[in-house]
C-alpha cells in the first residue's frame, strides 16, 4: 500500500485559500444581499425589512460591539424572545468574530448568572420583558458585562431600561460596510447554548462554525425546503439556535416572520395572513392549534409543513393538524447535535394506513439526517449494536460534523460524552428491521414538557430541602397539552402528614423556574431495589395510570 508521500494526488496540490475556505453559515446572508436584496427577510408586525436592509443592520451591529471593546472570540448574550433582534444577532454577532449564547428567557436570575459568568459574557441584548431578572442577574456578577436594551413596541408591559445604550442607537454607531471576516478554521465556536444537566450546573455546548454550516443545510435537505419559504418563528430562537434555522432561512433567502409569544389564534392568523410555508415546535404548539375554537379557525388553502420533536405527539394530534391542512415531520436530536438530526423520514406506501398505524410510525425518531455521518443504537459500554430486532434496547450513539466541540470548561463531562469515537445520547431506544430508531426511556431522566428539557434531579434536590421531606424522586407524567410534566413521589417525615400538594407545589416553584415545578405530587413509600435504589420504572408505569394513558 503506498503511504502518504506516495500518494499521486497529494503531490504538487497545495491547500490554498483559492480551494480551501472555512464553512461558515454566514456566507448565506451574505449571498442572499448580494444576489435577492429586495427579497423580503423579516416581518414582524407591520415591520418589513428585506435582505439587503438586514445584512446592513447585522454588519453594523459587528462594527459597534467592536468598537465597544468586544473583541474576537469575546461572548455575547441575548435574553430575548423571538424579534427581529434575535435573528439578526445569529449573524451580527458572529461577523465580529464573537460566540453567540442565547439564553433561555424562562429561567431564574440564578441561573442566568452562572451562565453569564460561566461564558464570561461581555455583552448582553436584553429584551424590556426580562428586564427585571437580567437587573438582577448582572447584579451578581464581578465582571458585569455591556447591556444593551432592545426596545419593542409590541410589548405591552412596564418597559424598563437597565441597558448603558438601546440597540437601534448601538446599531447607529456601527459601519454598514464593516470589513468583517469570515473564521480562519471551521472549528471555530460560533455559538453557546446550555443544556440542563442531570447533576450540578448547567453545561455550554460549544457549536462550531462548520456544525452550524450543514445542520442548517440539512434541515434543507430532510424538509424538501424550496427555494423563498416563509417560516413562522413558533420555535424559540434561544433553543439550540432555532435548530440552526436562522441560519437555514438566510441560505434559502426565505422570510422570517417572528412572533414574541406563541399564541394558538396568534399562530394560526400568522400562517393564514403571511402564507407560512413552515414552522416547527413541540406537540404542545400543534395541540394549540387542534383545540382552538371554530371561530379562531382559518382555512389554509397553501402547503404548510410542520417539524415537531419531544414527546410525539397523539395520534389524535397528528389527525386533527392533518385536518387542518398541515403536514407534520417527527424529527430528534439534542443540543448537543445542533437540534434535530435525525428524521422519521416518511414512505409514500404508510400514507394508506389507518390514522392509528401512521401515528405509530410517525411516533420514532427515524433514521439519520443527511449531514449526520453514522447512528446507530448499540451497547453504551461495549460499543457494539444491537439487533435490528424491534427489542433489544441499546444507547443511541451519533458521529458526525454536526456534533458539538465539547462542554465549556468541562473535559470531564466531554470525555464522557464523547467517548469511544461516539457522542453518546443517554436516550434509550431499540433499532427496528427498517433501520428506524425508537426511543424507549432515557438515561438520565430528563422529562421534555412543552419542548423544554427539565433535569428530575434538580427538582429532587428541591424538594429535598423541603424539612417534611424525607424521599423523593421525580419521574415523566404524560401530559395530553405539554406532552410531559414532573410528578414528584414524596414519603413524608413523621409528623409532618398535614404537608398538602399545593404546599409542596408552591415550595417548588419558589425555587425553581415554574415550568419545572412539579404538577402532580403523589404521597408514598418509594418502591426500591434490594440495594435500596428507587425503581423509577414503577413510578412511571404510577405516573402513567395517574394521567389515564
Amino acid at each position: 500500500m503506498k503511504d502518504q508521500a506516495d500518494n499521486i494526488f497529494e503531490q504538487g496540490l497545495p491547500r490554498t485559500q483559492a480551494n480551501h475556505v472555512a464553512l461558515s453559515p454566514l456566507t448565506f446572508i451574505e449571498r442572499s444581499a448580494q444576489i435577492y436584496p429586495d427579497y423580503p427577510a423579516v416581518v414582524y408586525g407591520e415591520l418589513r425589512r428585506n435582505w439587503g436592509e438586514t445584512w446592513e443592520r447585522c454588519r453594523r451591529l459587528a462594527s459597534a460591539l467592536e468598537a465597544r471593546g468586544v473583541r474576537h472570540g469575546d461572548t455575547v448574550a441575548t435574553m430575548l424572545p423571538n424579534v427581529p433582534a434575535m435573528f439578526e444577532a445569529h449573524f451580527g454577532v458572529p461577523l465580529a468574530g464573537c460566540v453567540l449564547n442565547t439564553l433561555n428567557i424562562r429561567l431564574d436570575a440564578e441561573a442566568i448568572a452562572f451562565m453569564l459568568e460561566h461564558g464570561e459574557a461581555k455583552a448582553i441584548l436584553v429584551d424590556p420583558e426580562f428586564a427585571s431578572v437580567i437587573e438582577e442577574a448582572v447584579s451578581r456578577l464581578d465582571d458585569k458585562p455591556l447591556v444593551i436594551d432592545v426596545a419593542d413596541a409590541s410589548f405591552e408591559g412596564e418597559a424598563s431600561s437597565v441597558g448603558v445604550v438601546e440597540y437601534e442607537a448601538l446599531l447607529a454607531e456601527g459601519d454598514p460596510d464593516y470589513d468583517y471576516r469570515l473564521p480562519d478554521d471551521e472549528w471555530q465556536a460560533i455559538s453557546l447554548n446550555y443544556t440542563s444537566g442531570t447533576t450540578g450546573n448547567p453545561k455550554g455546548v460549544v457549536y462550531h462554525h462548520r456544525g452550524a454550516y450543514l445542520n442548517a443545510i440539512s434541515n434543507i435537505l430532510e424538509w424538501h425546503m424550496r427555494p423563498h419559504p416563509v417560516y413562522l418563528w413558533t420555535l424559540p430562537m434561544f433553543h439550540c439556535n432555532g435548530w440552526c434555522f436562522p441560519w437555514t432561512i438566510a441560505a434559502n433567502t426565505g422570510v422570517n416572520v417572528c412572533l414574541r409569544r406563541v399564541e394558538p389564534a396568534k399562530v394560526m392568523a400568522l400562517l393564514h395572513d403571511e402564507k407560512v410555508s413552515h414552522f416547527s415546535g413541540a406537540p404542545i404548539v400543534l395541540n394549540g392549534l387542534v383545540n382552538l375554537p371554530e371561530s379562531q379557525r382559518r382555512a389554509l388553502k397553501h402547503p404548510v409543513k410542520a417539524t415537531t420533536a419531544g414527546a410525539a405527539p397523539p395520534a389524535s394530534v397528528i389527525a386533527g393538524v392533518e385536518a387542518l391542512g398541515i403536514e407534520v415531520t417527527h424529527v430528534y436530536g439534542l443540543t448537543e447535535v445542533y437540534g434535530p438530526v435525525t428524521v422519521c423520514a416518511w414512505r409514500k406506501a404508510w400514507d394508506e394506513l389507518p390514522l392509528e398505524e401512521r401515528a405509530r410510525l410517525k411516533s420514532r425518531q427515524g433514521v439519520r439526517g443527511h449531514m449526520l455521518e453514522t447512528l446507530c443504537v448499540a451497547d453504551s459500554e461495549t460499543l457494539a449494536p444491537v439487533p435490528k430486532d424491534g427489542e433489544t434496547i441499546g444507547e443511541i450513539l451519533m458521529r458526525g460534523n454536526n456534533v458539538m466541540k465539547g462542554y465549556l470548561k468541562n473535559p470531564e463531562a466531554t470525555q464522557e460524552a464523547l467517548s469511544g469515537g461516539w457522542y453518546h445520547t443517554g436516550d434509550l431506544a431499540v433499532w427496528h428491521a427498517d433501520g428506524y430508531i425508537e426511543i424507549k426511556d432515557r438515561l438520565k431522566d430528563i422529562i421534555i414538557s412543552g419542548g423544554e428539557n427539565i433535569s428530575t434531579v434538580e427538582v429532587e434536590d428541591v424538594l429535598y430541602a423541603h424539612p417534611a421531606v424525607e424521599e423523593a424522586a421525580v419521574v415523566a407524567r404524560p401530559h395530553e397539552k405539554w406532552g410531559e410534566t414532573p410528578c414528584a413521589f414524596i414519603k413524608l417525615k413523621a409528623g409532618h402528614d398535614e404537608v398538602s400538594e399545593q404546599a409542596i407545589i408552591d415550595h417548588c416553584r419558589a425555587r425553581l423556574a415554574h415550568f419545572k415545578a412539579p404538577k402532580t405530587v403523589i404521597f408514598t413509600d418509594l418502591p426500591k431495589t434490594s440495594t435500596g435504589k428507587v425503581q423509577k420504572f414503577v413510578l412511571r408505569e404510577l405516573a402513567r395510570q395517574e394521567s389515564g394513558c
